[in-house]
């Protein structure tokens, strides 16, 4: 196989093992970029048996280097800190797990569980669990032994306080994302409590540099006037907004420019069929990669 037919066949899996192990769209696409550029760039001669197992575990290894180097930032991080949205437009898939479909662990809430977890156990517990790798091959990708990858995955796993089939049961239907972002507007107290958990939670990560909530807003009474104040003062005679409901980490959500630029983009968990937990992305180095796309 050539490196493009390489590149066709294993990029949806190995932006699917990067994406969840680091949270981060445009640092998940470097990472696979850079993993195909060394596999290119390997003698014409060189015996690799497994290829795929071989790119998992250049991209595997470069994902603990990122996590390694950037861990100091995340402890100084300003606010709540939410992955970077997989946003898909209705032309345009932004979205490989789309194609390699592994169980539905690409949602913000599960991403958000995964950061319990060290690198090197998120690493193990994706590789198994998720990617369903035997021990062996997951020790040679994390340099560990087979015994401790065994170990640190049950370690992991009751690190993780929720399985995947719990979060994936846990949707929002985009009539309810239309619903509330149209009561949002209306200023609808009443259909906004109607539509939210009495325990729903709004997060919001600017990350030091965009407007948000330093910590969680909890419980309906205090998301809905959270709300109302934020419509006051999108209702400006100066503010300029729009939005798109789309698919934001494989659910509904809702992108919302300000004039014409990417300035949130929301996505939802429900519960009991009401909206649970909101979760609102306004750091600008996290919708970078959308401004092209949404233009």
């Amino acid at each position: 196989m050539d490196t493009e037919q390489l590149y066709e066949t294993y990029r949806p899996l190995l932006f699917s093992l990067a994406y969840r192990m680091l949270g981060s769209v445009m640092d998940a696409e470097d990472i696979v970029q850079d993993a195909f550029l060394a596999m290119n760039q390997l003698p014409s001669d060189a015996n690799i048996r497994n290829v795929k197992a071989y790119l998992c575990k250049i991209v595997t290894n470069r994902c603990l280097n990122l996590l390694q180097s950037s861990a100091k930032q995340r402890e100084v991080y300003v606010g709540t800190w939410l992955p970077e949205p997989l946003v898909q437009l209705e032309d345009v898939s932004l979205d490989p797990s789309e194609i390699y479909q592994l169980r539905e662990t690409i949602s913000t809430a599960y991403l958000m569980l995964l950061q319990q977890l060290s690198a090197v156990e998120r690493a193990v517990f994706l590789l198994r669990e998720i990617f369903q790798y035997p021990y062996d091959e997951i020790a040679n990708m994390v340099g560990k032994s087979s015994f401790n990858c065994r170990q640190i995955f049950h370690r992991a796993k009751k690190g993780i306080r929720h399985e995947p089939p719990d979060i994936a049961t846990s949707t929002v239907t985009e009539t309810q994302v239309r619903q509330f972002i149209q009561s949002v507007i209306a200023g609808d107290a009443n259909r906004l409590l109607q539509l939210l958990s009495p325990d729903a939670v709004h997060y919001t990560d600017g990350g030091g540099k965009a407007p948000a909530a330093q910590h969680p807003v909890v419980g309906a009474t205090r998301v809905i006037p959270f709300y109302m104040q934020w419509m006051d003062w999108f209702g400006r005679p100066d503010s300029h907004y729009s939005y798109i409901i789309t698919t934001v980490n494989r659910s509904p959500g809702i992108v919302m420019m300000i004039s014409g630029r990417v300035a949130y983009v929301y996505s939802f968990e429900g519960s009991d069929s009401r909206i649970q937990s909101i979760y609102a992305v306004a750091n600008p180095d996290k919708l970078k990669y959308l401004e092209e796309v949404v233009r």
